[in-house]
């Protein structure tokens, strides 16, 4: 028999009448038929189920304990079927963790990506945070005009239970003679006090004249002020007003004092505790109170009852109405129409009276009661994350951008919005090799999702909200995008 067929004998599974058929091989091959005809049966009853079984029997008795055992199909025999992959529209994703991007493992290879090639910019002033060398500040010095006087210094933090005299004698000793104080370089050996009121003194490690000829001298001095200053230096351009240029061998901003985290994968993760939103744990949403059920009809005045949940409460809507009266605030008027500090009043309270928010705070407390969840359940939902803002990830995250994008705005893209970014992404010559391989899976599953017709969903879509077919043709995608050959797709 020839090895380009698919050849299946006898066929009695479920409603077939002992068939027999030769599907195919490297073909396209589609099975059609009325209602109960049998194309399931043949499709994923006998073709996969076979298929899957011969593969998993390939393994030792230790493997397949952990893998699921697929009975053979009713069939006299079956020959030439491939190692067999189905890509079922039926299975139900249950979880809001799973996405577009995690389940054709995008996030995977983009969290990689920002790992490797992002660039870093401060919180505080937006300056791009890196680590600097000896080499990288006197490459960054060429800006400067050849002839310029510098000044170059370290910090030293001073501690209390140290005597002053203890710390002067070791700068001494170490080669270090002078201060730089208010713009004043002063002589250490005849400051017998130190700074009242400072924390750090700026040691003089060495002063200069910028001539690229001397890059020797300029950058032994530059690695002897980082290794004294734990990893900071600052430069001063004495002829520019003492213009400060602070550097630092840290992840940290020099301007503004802030360290950083390293940019490892898990940073960039919502399902890892690394970089998970702590207020969400990842998901992007919390369980809170829903205002519009609260109060569903700010037309209504106080007295008419727009408080919902309150109507039913006699004693709360009294206590309600005398706090009212006390402060003032009109409830014969629609709610809306109040003033925003008589509403925050209403809702939050003013520490006698607790509001709206401190009474269901209340009983969240006693939410072991059954009858308490099921009220609370009336006027809570699902809400944007007020601390991610439903990007799911910490804050440090967000701090690295490619191309001005951090890794939650390229999530929102939709596949089409995203093939096109990465393909006008270029590495500089200088990254990582792996980063380009990143980059290069990262164009491919996106081209696969084009290629099937989904470039309109976003990446982090939640995978639980797709259609049927939509869900099918992901799995496609991953299924492709893992590169088999010799295999039969049943879909």
């Amino acid at each position: 028999m020839g090895q380009d067929w698919i050849h299946i004998q006898g066929a009695k599974q479920n409603n077939l009448k002992n068939i027999d058929l030769d599907i195919p091989l490297n073909a396209l091959t589609v099975v059609t038929g009325v209602s109960g005809s049998g194309k399931s049966t043949l499709a994923f009853d006998i073709l996969y189920a076979e298929g899957q079984r011969r593969y998993v029997e390939s393994f030792s008795a230790y493997a397949r304990q952990f893998l699921d055992r697929m009975d053979k199909p009713d069939v006299e025999s079956i020959e030439g079927i491939p190692p067999t992959i189905a890509i079922d529209q039926r299975r139900p994703v249950k979880t809001s963790r799973s996405t577009v991007g995690t389940m054709t493992e995008l996030h995977d290879h983009l969290k990689l990506l920002f790992a490797k090639v992002s660039v870093l910019r401060c919180k505080g002033c937006g300056r791009a945070v890196e680590r600097d060398t000896a080499q990288s500040v006197f490459k960054k010095l060429s800006d400067v005009p050849e002839g310029s006087a510098l000044v170059l210094t370290f910090p030293l933090s001073l501690s209390p239970s140290l005597p002053w005299s203890e710390v002067k004698a070791g700068l001494l000793r170490a080669g270090f003679h002078r201060l730089l104080q208010e713009q004043t370089i002063r002589d250490l050996e005849v400051i017998d006090e130190p700074p009242v009121g400072k924390e750090t003194v700026e040691v003089v490690a060495d002063r200069f004249v910028y001539r690229p000829e001397a890059k020797k001298r300029i950058t032994d001095s530059l690695e002897q002020a980082f290794h004294f200053g734990k990893g900071k230096l600052n430069l001063y351009h004495a002829q520019e007003g003492w213009r400060l240029e602070p550097f630092s061998s840290h992840l940290h901003c020099p301007y503004c004092d802030i360290t950083y985290h390293d940019p490892v994968p898990n940073l960039f993760s919502f399902n890892s505790p690394l970089g998970a939103c702590e207020s969400c744990r990842g998901f992007g949403r919390v369980i809170d109170i829903d205002w519009d059920l609260v109060i569903p009809d700010p037309c209504k005045s106080l007295s008419e009852g727009a408080i919902k949940p309150w109507t039913t409460k006699p004693r709360r809507f009294q206590r309600l109405m005398e706090f009212c009266e006390g402060k003032r605030i009109p409830v014969k008027k629609p709610f809306r129409e109040l003033s925003k500090k008589q509403k925050r009043f209403v809702i939050e309270g003013d520490g006698q009276f607790k509001g709206v928010r401190g009474w269901f705070r209340r009983l969240e407390r006693k939410s072991y009661r059954m009858h308490v969840r099921v009220f609370l359940s009336r006027y809570r939902a699902y809400l944007l994350c007020p601390e991610c803002q439903g990007s799911r990830l910490k804050p440090d995250a967000l701090n690295f951008r490619i191309e001005g994008k951090t890794i939650a705005e390229v999530s929102a893209m939709s596949v089409g919005e995203a093939h096109r970014f990465f393909e006008n992404l270029h590495p500089s010559a200088q990254s990582d090799p792996v980063a380009r391989l990143i980059l290069d899976e990262i164009r491919h599953r996106l081209s696969y999702l084009m290629g099937v017709g989904l470039e309109y969903l976003t990446l982090d879509r939640q995978s639980r909200t797709l259609s049927g077919g939509e869900l099918e043709r992901v799995d496609l995608t991953t299924a492709i995008g893992s590169s088999l050959v010799n295999t039969l797709y049943v879909l």
